[in-house]
């Protein structure tokens, strides 16, 4: 069995010993904080805005419903997505956009009821509120617990919605500038 020592170790340990080394510690964590604050490089925004005019006129001609879509976004709004798909009576219709404070709104167009569009694009639980009146068309409103809103309007041709994490006006100045 090997002998201990009784004599303290080569470095003395002390509570000045502890703050000069928390010191140098910071310094460097300084240090490196302020490096990569001076060689940061910005991430781009990965949304890039995508021009819809060639979609737009292409669903316009292969849908069996009246298409809706902006002829110019709101002021500040980007495209974002867009798609027309099915055949027949299932035809849907998606256009997706970015407000100038970065919030979603999307415009769905399909074949289907009301009651499966909310479901489909806001929420199974989403609750109905109080109709509304916009440029003379009736709109049937949903929220959910989420805060998304949707405001909702079925002809016998095609259901429209429009939905998005955003307040009313904004969705009615989007559905202003619809042809």
């Amino acid at each position: 069995m090997a002998a201990m020592s009784e004599q303290p170790g080569r470095y003395q340990r002390s509570f000045s010993g502890m703050v000069g080394a928390m010191v140098v510690l910071l310094v460097v964590v300084i240090g490196f904080v302020v490096f990569r604050a001076v060689n940061r490089n910005d991430v781009e925004n990965p949304v890039k805005p995508i021009d819809i005019s060639q979609p737009v006129e292409y669903a316009r001609e292969q849908a069996n419903f009246p298409l809706l879509a902006p002829d110019e976004l709101p002021e500040g709004w980007i495209a974002t997505s867009v798609r027309f798909g099915g055949s027949g009576r299932q035809q849907t219709w998606h256009l997706g956009m970015l407000t100038e404070d970065q919030k979603y709104v999307g415009l769905e167009q399909q074949q289907e009821t009301v009651d499966d569009m909310v479901e489909q694009h806001v929420d199974e639980e989403a609750e109905r509120g109080d109709d509304v009146e916009i440029d003379g068309e009736t709109w049937q409103t949903f929220t959910d617990e989420d805060d998304d809103l949707a405001l909702v309007r079925e002809t016998p041709e095609v259901t429209t919605l429009v939905v998005g994490r955003v307040d009313q006006e904004t969705l009615e100045e989007l559905l202003a500038t619809l042809r």
